[in-house]
């Protein structure tokens, strides 16, 4: 395995002519892909909030970059839009409301406040937002790991509104075990609110390669193209799509192709990448596939075996001394 150390990698972007890592596991909006997928995943986020839907569900798997496009409806979002994050969602009901008012800019005052306390500052808030021509947005990234305590305060927060619209749009983001979660018998009055959902998917063959040049140019003063076609290919069969292994495998292909002095990074690079960071960082799919063609392998090995077993016994009826 490769050794690592920091100022390594800072050595390996000046080889590259990059300015900074452009494969960095951090939610940089600056870096942002928009594939057909995740335009229509943005499109939905938009709609929802310009609409005032009132609640907005958002799944992919884990790596597929919800984060990243959360950070970046941010940056699609004018001033008029108050916006509240929470990417720790593992807070009791109190705590959320706490958080929650926190990231509005909410003073309550001084001492601990109760849920009355915090709901009513919340709603004089939100009037004052409306008032003033303005949205007001709640994001929850990691939904999956809300409390049943606070989804249920979630629910009731939808209750803030005027007679004609909702004053507070709640955007959750969560892994696929989220719509598990809401089709709960005890969730379903929450559930029944979602009324715009979708799903960010793995990034498809095609789109891998331009999802790697995309953070390249992003991050390069004049790189040109570092990885050829046949090396994306093979970064695609081993992270399945999946942006943050796409990160893994093309940051440690970059590190082993400055340590070889090479400016370019081909289908053996990646291979050995992927071999560094370990079958972790292979996808089910991915796996599975290896699984099958080693199978295949045994599979016409014993056929050859038992052919040539075969024909050996034929050989010797046929050529028996004495016949």
């Amino acid at each position: 395995m490769l050794p690592v150390s920091a100022g390594f990698y800072g050595m390996y972007e000046s080889f590259f002519s990059l300015t900074e890592n452009p494969f960095a596991l951090s939610p940089d909006p600056r870096y942002m892909y928009l594939s057909p997928g995740h335009a229509e995943v943005l499109n939905c986020l938009l709609y929802g909030i310009q609409e005032k839907k009132g609640f907005i569900a958002v799944t992919g798997s884990v790596g597929t970059g919800k984060t990243t496009l959360c950070r970046f409806l941010l940056s699609e979002l004018d001033d008029s839009v108050k916006t509240a994050l929470i990417f720790n969602p593992s807070l009791s009901d109190i705590e959320l409301l706490e958080t929650v008012t926190e990231e509005f800019g909410i003073k309550i005052g001084s001492g601990k406040g109760t849920k009355k306390t915090y709901i009513d500052a919340l709603n004089d808030f939100l009037l004052r937002n409306f008032s003033d021509g303005n949205q007001a947005v709640l994001i929850i990234d990691e939904a999956q790991n809300l409390s049943h305590g606070a989804m249920e305060q979630i629910r009731m927060l939808s209750n803030l509104e005027t007679a004609t619209e909702k004053l507070l749009q709640i955007v959750l983001l969560g892994q696929p075990e989220l719509m598990e979660m809401l089709a709960l018998p005890s969730l379903r009055q929450l559930n029944e609110r979602i009324v715009v959902r979708c799903e960010l998917k793995a990034l498809a063959k095609s789109e891998v390669r331009r999802y790697i040049e995309r953070r390249i140019s992003t991050a390069a003063a004049d790189a040109g193209s570092i990885f050829t076609a046949a090396a994306c290919d093979e970064v695609y069969r081993a992270s399945g799509g999946i942006p943050r292994r796409i990160n893994a495998i093309c940051d440690r292909g970059l590190l082993i192709a400055y340590a070889k002095d090479k400016k370019r990074v081909d289908r053996r690079i990646v291979r050995a990448a992927i071999r560094d960071l370990g079958r972790g960082y292979l996808t089910q799919t991915a796996e599975k596939r290896r699984r099958q063609s080693f199978e295949a392998a045994v599979a016409l090995l014993l056929w050859a075996i038992m052919l040539l077993l075969g024909y050996g016994y034929l050989f010797g009826s046929l050529y028996r001394p004495g016949r």
